[in-house]
């Protein structure tokens, strides 16, 4: 599946680190993020609070402190849900 223009067009929080995505093709999938906040100012998120503050931009989930991550990356780490 070609996923270059895939948006994030919708998101809930779920539980801890853990968020279900809604694409611009119609899927949905559940990314644990816990295991992507290990470098830099990612790891600001590995606090709950911090991780909670999160919107939607044009086109991905993103971050009160700028952090975000290609939706394509997001969808290959996802598990689909339905």
């Amino acid at each position: 599946m070609n996923t270059d223009l895939i948006k994030v067009v919708n998101v809930d929080y779920i539980k801890d680190y853990i968020v279900d995505l809604k694409y611009s093709n119609g899927e949905k999938k559940r990314v644990d993020f816990f295991p992507l906040l290990k470098s830099g100012k990612k790891q600001e998120l590995l606090n709950k609070n911090n991780f909670i503050l999160f919107g939607l931009n044009h086109w991905t989930l993103e971050w009160y402190n700028g952090v975000d991550f290609a939706p394509d990356f997001l969808y290959q780490q996802g598990v689909s849900v339905s």
